[in-house]
């Protein structure tokens, strides 16, 4: 069996800055990725997507986004800016490298791959991110559509809806944008639990993130204040609230059923729908944790606190949302608390 430092499962971004954090402390760490690349989910989100923060609160530890510091990146931006971070890490990446089980072994972890190998390691940080296992939630009469039914992750482009009657389930910001795209090729309607809550992009000139930065309500303990809210509004630089007000999307309550194709709304009006895009977030996806004792609560969250795992020292987590602040699982957030993260493990490997 092969013996390392440190195992990082996950490449995505925060992966890769548990990595450069390990490095600074002098740790040596072995990077697991289950893809081909090590750029996380960046390569399989929606074609549309851009960054909410500017260029300039976009980037991890180590190493400048690049080009102008105020646009909004595109996708593919981030995807490439990923692909130069790994390239300039000084790390053992292993793409195409799934972790499958992972279990508590004479003081430290052993790892297991799906190819069958198996890495015995100090400490483990579970780097696998928050978007890699979509939410699916309960919904009445979900189970008895017989159209199309679809997780944003799922989504790609706006075009193979062209003409249809499409419902977007979810009043974040990815919801919000999606609808907004589609109702240009398709009828749709956005369907809230609540009415949808807009902040402004851009206040005197400058970004939100620059104002959240300024006021350290960007990062912990004061990032706390802003979890009380029911949900998080959608940032808007004014497209979105005039797209909504014009009816494209239309916004309604939640349906109460579905039935075949149809769905029924609040109002007792029913219609066909030809596909239902649930953007409602996601869970974490840490599954390879099943058998480390008390690692994960029943629902399979995480047992941590501010990413320290409460039964296990060895064990860290970067990457969840809300770990620590708002941006705990973001690129300008999750560099923050993996170097935290670093500093602890490196430590109890001192110590060993």
């Amino acid at each position: 069996m092969e013996h390392v430092e440190a195992v990082v499962i996950g490449g995505g971004q925060s992966g890769l800055a548990a990595a450069h954090a390990l490095v600074r402390q002098g740790v040596a760490p072995v990077v697991l990725e289950a893809s081909d690349r090590a750029a996380g989910s960046w390569p399989r989100y929606y074609d549309s997507l851009t960054l909410f923060p500017p260029a300039r609160f976009s980037s991890l530890p180590g190493l400048a986004f690049g080009g102008d510091p105020e646009r909004y990146p595109h996708r593919d931006e981030v995807v490439d800016y990923l692909d130069r971070y790994a390239a300039r890490l000084d790390a053992d990446i292993r793409i195409r490298s799934r972790a499958v089980r992972v279990e508590s072994d004479s003081g430290g972890f052993r790892v297991d791959l799906e190819d069958g190998a198996s890495i015995s390691a100090g400490v483990v940080v579970a780097a696998s991110g928050s978007f890699g296992r979509p939410y699916r939630p309960a919904l009445p009469g979900l189970e008895a559509f017989t159209r199309q039914v679809l997780h944003v992750a799922d989504y790609r482009d706006p075009a193979e809806f062209t003409g249809q009657r499409v419902v977007v389930i979810g009043a974040g910001n990815s919801a919000v944008q999606v609808a907004a795209e589609l109702s240009r090729l398709s009828r749709t309607t956005l369907a809230t639990r609540a009415p949808v809550k807009f902040a402004r992009q851009r206040l005197l000139g400058r970004d939100l993130h620059f104002w959240l930065t300024r006021t350290s309500l960007d990062t912990a303990p004061l990032s706390r204040l802003l979890r009380t809210p029911p949900a998080q509004p959608v940032l808007d630089d004014g497209r979105y609230r005039a797209a909504l007000t014009a009816g494209l999307p239309d916004r309604r309550p939640l349906f109460t059923g579905l039935d075949g194709g149809k769905v029924t709304w609040a109002d007792g009006s029913t219609e066909a729908v030809d596909s239902i895009i649930l953007a409602t977030g996601y869970r974490p996806h840490l599954p390879y944790l099943t058998h480390v004792g008390e690692a994960l609560d029943t629902s399979g969250r995480p047992r941590h606190r501010d990413g320290a795992a409460l039964a296990h020292p060895g064990l860290a987590f970067v990457g969840l949302e809300w770990q620590r602040s708002l941006s705990s699982n973001s690129l300008r957030g999750c560099g923050r608390d993996a170097e935290r993260a670093a500093r602890r493990l490196a430590g109890r490997l001192a110590r060993s």
